[in-house]
């Protein structure tokens, strides 16, 4: 019944969510001057504030750094701005929510391609970077596809239970930007979790902070040549479905509530 329902939903408003996306983005660059140049200028800047500060000052050892680094400031804000926008999602969009009916897990989908958009824009600049580091390419490169796809079902998870109890718990969003304040310094932007924290905690990490994982698979297929843990990313795989499909019922189970609430 659930995935009858779901199904149905997704064919219906599959098409919305699409051309609500392209609205956001075009309505972002609308009034400035730079318009998308903005998406490609954030993370450079960002990306050459750490590589300075960790690269030169604390004399940071891993190869490639500055792609290294470019490739976590790529997924990390991806994951970051997704968390951030889907606590309070249903109450910015309650002109919507308040007139239309939608599965409001729609809102989340939305918000997924106009942030996919942005981290592709940034995996653009990563492949220019690895032709001027020159980065030698393996096989090992196709297993971005599995990873990157996992970072956008995890998310996609963890943001439609953010959506459902950011209704209900007004101060969810400072908690949870406390809580992603953490998890930056945890996930290993800018330096290597598996060999700057010592033994067991940086194995510990790499196991249970998904994000950590997640980077640390992404790196090792794009600059190492490495094969990402299999086990732990089919484990992340179903961790990830479970949530998605318990997140789903709980909204079909309380959105009538979400409008009253709001």
């Amino acid at each position: 019944m659930l995935l009858k329902r779901f199904k149905k939903d997704i064919k219906k408003y599959f098409g919305f969510s699409i051309v609500s996306a392209k609205a956001q983005l075009k309505s972002e660059v609308a009034n400035s001057y730079l318009n998308w140049l903005w998406w490609v200028l954030d993370p450079i800047c960002f990306m050459l504030i750490y590589t300075f500060i960790f690269g030169y000052v604390f004399k940071a050892k891993e190869p490639y750094f500055p792609v290294f680094i470019f490739i976590g400031l790529s997924m990390w804000d991806f994951f970051n701005r997704m968390i951030n926008q889907s606590v309070r999602i249903v109450k910015t969009n309650k002109p919507i929510v308040s007139k239309v009916y939608l599965p409001k897990y729609i809102l989340v989908l939305t918000k997924i391609w106009v942030n996919s958009f942005k981290m592709m824009i940034s995996f653009g600049i990563v492949i220019l970077m690895m032709i001027f580091y020159r980065v030698p390419l393996t096989f090992k490169v196709i297993y971005t596809i599995p990873t990157l796809l996992l970072l956008l079902l995890f998310t996609f998870a963890c943001s439609i239970w953010l959506l459902h109890y950011g209704v209900f718990v007004e101060d969810l969003s400072n908690v949870v930007m406390i809580a992603l304040r953490m998890l930056f310094y945890l996930t290993g932007i800018f330096y290597n979790v598996g060999t700057r924290i010592p033994a067991p905690y940086g194995e510990f990490l790499l196991k249970y902070n998904p994000m950590a994982f997640f980077l640390e698979c992404m790196r090792n297929a794009l600059l190492y040549g490495k094969i990402p843990h299999r086990k732990l990313m089919l484990a992340w795989f179903l961790v990830s479905i479970v949530l998605t499909v318990l997140g789903i019922r709980k909204i079909y189970k309380n959105e009538n509530s979400y409008v009253k609430v709001i």
